[in-house]
């Protein structure tokens, strides 16, 4: 094809066409989830301009003997609310059926998590696979230009880096840039956050003036595929009967039962089932051994932790320790640390005052500022 600067010696016709694509508006599609967030946006990007197309992921399977629960995510009234705000927008709106990848990708994650001792974070993996990969290439696949999403946080582009930059959004109580740490730069190049310069309130307000129906709806807080408790989804997962083990002190001394590791977490004090004069709390899920250790409060703080399958957005590969401020999980205050690279993508963070209930399964994050360099799986 000509390129633009050639255009003006076209034959008029072909120069027609040329500035038709030119005057075209970009396309966007906009993961629409149901709720307040990524239904404001859609309409923000409506009035920008762009030329948008609303996508619903049909996720979980919400059929018989299954109940739409308040405060869950993706569930079938999400869907229907979110056909309502594409038709009030007079948006083009799809819901495609990712069931079969999520199970494997998320469902399947979270359950083998909590069976080697971890405590998965589903929404991260959700963000990673679905969202960032899958349906980014079904949005590639329309023709979008950009993905579009509800999250708040921000993009940019630093020229002096030559890399586009993830920053936490604009309000620090809503910022969801931990749940991203493991975007590519390939993947931030097409992606927007509408939200992202907003607050909660700005975009609720922006929700009543489009007249959107969602503009009052409560947050999603629930993880959509877990109807009662983790450990009674992960038993009917699995199929078969739970797998007692030892609950064993700090020095190794057995003084109690559980019926299935995956039933306990990090940090956890209620529902130990053993006593010993003092408050006891989880601090080691030892899967190998089928061993839940349990002891003190003070033994769950720790001065570092390793990290795996390490990403790096803002930087490249570090070849030394650099600081950074450390987030453990999400709504961690953040910690300041030094983070030394190890081998195999691995690294170690050492915190400058030790850290509480450090949990193997969750993301590590590192910011410096509001800017996200990179995160990693915390793995022990």
């Amino acid at each position: 094809m000509a390129d633009i600067q050639s255009a003006i010696f076209l034959p008029m016709k072909t120069h027609g066409k040329l500035q038709e694509m030119m005057d075209k508006p970009k396309r966007v599609v906009i993961a629409m989830s149901g709720g307040v967030d990524s239904s404001t946006a859609a309409a923000l990007l409506k009035e920008q301009g762009y030329d948008v197309i609303g996508i619903s992921m049909q996720l979980w399977d919400y059929t018989e003997g299954k109940k739409d629960r308040p405060g869950s995510c993706c569930s079938l009234d999400d869907l229907y609310d979110a056909r309502r705000v594409a038709d009030k927008l007079d948006i083009p709106f799809y819901v495609v059926n990712f069931e079969e990848a999520f199970s494997k990708s998320v469902v399947d994650y979270f359950v083998e998590g909590y069976l080697h001792g971890e405590t998965p974070n589903p929404c991260l993996k959700c963000n990673q696979v679905l969202k960032f990969e899958t349906l980014l290439r079904r949005a590639l696949e329309l023709e979008a230009d950009f993905l579009a999403t509800g999250h708040y946080a921000r993009v940019s582009y630093d020229e002096d880096r030559g890399r586009y930059l993830l920053l936490k959004g604009r309000d620090v109580s809503k910022d969801q840039s931990y749940f991203l740490f493991t975007m590519t730069q390939n993947q931030l190049q097409r992606i927007k956050f509408p939200l992202g310069d907003l607050t909660k309130t700005e975009v609720r307000s922006l929700a009543k003036k489009f007249s959107l129906n969602v503009a009052e709806k409560k947050d999603s807080q629930e993880i959509c595929f877990v109807e009662e408790d983790y450990p009674s989804f992960i038993s009917q997962r699995l199929g078969r009967m739970d797998v007692h083990g030892e609950i064993a002190d700090t020095s190794g001394n057995v003084i109690g039962m559980h019926n299935g590791l995956y039933k306990y977490t990090i940090g956890q004090r209620k529902g130990l089932g053993v006593t010993k004069g003092e408050p006891l709390y989880a601090l080691k899920l030892d899967a190998a051994r089928n061993r839940l250790v349990v002891g003190p409060e003070e033994n769950l703080f720790r001065d570092s932790l390793i990290a795996k399958e390490t990403n790096w957005i803002g930087i490249p590969l570090p070849d030394g320790p650099i600081d950074v401020t450390a987030m453990i999980r999400y709504r961690h205050k953040g910690a300041d640390a030094t983070v030394i690279p190890l081998a195999d993508g691995k690294v170690k963070v050492c915190f400058k005052r030790r850290e509480k209930s450090i949990t193997p399964g969750q993301g590590v994050v590192f910011y410096r500022g509001d800017e996200v360099i990179g995160g990693g799986w915390i793995e022990g």
